[in-house]
């Protein structure tokens, strides 16, 4: 049987959950035409996660990928916070801002129980996870409904241990793909390769349906995808200047220019690795290093710098999320990015 068939789309094509990045809007687009739209929950409560998937039942009969973080919130450190804290004061007095006043909380929750109960009712047709799987009570929660499960490999350890734990399909997550690496067997950044030397590895090794993921911007890399063994590509950076998304215009502007062609991995904005365009904040910290608190600590203390400095115009502590090549960023409808895709195929 078939990916396009076990997931109920007619495009081999998922959009990429990007938390931040989209709502329901992207999500309904690309699921018109033909791919699979994706809803990223890490950032929403439980009340939002019930309004998005209310008004994307009413648009669209389409199946949806609902998308979970799966991390493990982390122990409060005050000390590595008071680091923290002290890397970001000299930018907080340049904005005449007070560090005092840095608002609390993680910015991002794990797949719960409460999320779990929340999207029960509506029975997504799938359920994706970043960083892993959820304990094994509530991933049989989600099976138990008919869920088909995906989650992220960067590595062939990780598909291993992904096709061993009860995921029903694997996203060979490249590095070059944009966002937080889904990384969870390893915090070793030497591991992680691109996605067309792991996909082919990752075939090898597994035998549940892959879906390439990393660069794919193009009917080029999606005809280059499935020749090495991808049963379905996921789209993330081709999608982000679609009308559709929701990032500012700051950060439209900079994916459609040369600055775009600049992207690092960074753990600066949240405290766990991701690629995104590099920024002030980037160039004169540097884009990884062990300042920065665990994720998702660092979220907190960054959000006020950010808005002081978009106020100004500028993305100099902004998270510009992208993967290495932003080559086809236009501002077109999502279905105009999905159709060009399928020309790959």
């Amino acid at each position: 049987m078939s990916l396009t068939h076990t997931l109920g789309i007619a495009l081999p094509i998922l959009q990429a959950p990007m938390a931040g990045a989209q709502g329901r809007e992207l999500a309904i687009a690309v699921a018109r035409a033909g791919g699979l739209g994706a809803l990223p929950c890490a950032m929403l409560s439980p009340e939002a996660i019930d309004e998005e998937l209310t008004a994307i039942r009413a648009a669209t009969s389409a199946p949806i990928n609902v998308n979970f973080f799966t991390h493990v919130p982390p122990e409060p450190d005050l000390a590595a916070m008071a680091c923290w804290h002290e890397a970001l004061a000299p930018w907080y007095a340049e904005f005449d801002l007070d560090l005092d006043a840095v608002p609390q909380g993680p910015g991002r929750r794990p797949f719960d129980a409460a999320a779990c109960d929340v999207i029960e009712p509506f029975r997504p047709e799938v359920v994706s996870f970043h960083f892993g799987l959820p304990e094994a009570a509530l991933l049989e929660r989600v099976k138990a409904w008919g869920a088909v499960v995906l989650s992220s490999a960067t590595t062939v350890a990780e598909a291993q241990w992904l096709e061993a734990n009860g995921a029903d399909a694997i996203i060979v997550q490249g590095l070059e793909a944009g966002g937080h690496r889904g990384m969870f067997l390893t915090d070793d950044l030497t591991t992680q390769v691109g996605a067309f030397s792991l996909l082919p590895q990752v075939r090898e090794a597994v035998g549940l349906p892959l879906i390439a993921a990393g660069g794919i911007a193009d009917a080029h890399g999606v005809a280059a995808a499935r020749a090495l063994g991808a049963d379905a590509v996921q789209v993330g950076t081709a999608l982000l200047c679609c009308p559709e998304s929701t990032i500012s215009a700051i950060h439209r502007r900079a994916l459609m220019s040369e600055v775009a062609r600049h992207t690092a991995l960074t753990n600066l904005y949240s405290g766990r690795p991701a690629r995104g365009i590099v920024t002030r904040l980037m160039r004169e910290l540097g884009p990884m290093g062990d300042v920065a608190p665990a994720f998702p600590l660092a979220t907190a203390a960054i959000a006020p710098l950010r808005a002081a400095a978009e106020a100004r115009g500028l993305g100099d502590f902004s998270p510009l999320w992208a993967g290495q090549n932003a080559s086809r960023c236009r501002v077109v409808p999502a279905a105009e990015v999905v159709a060009a895709l399928a020309e790959g195929l």
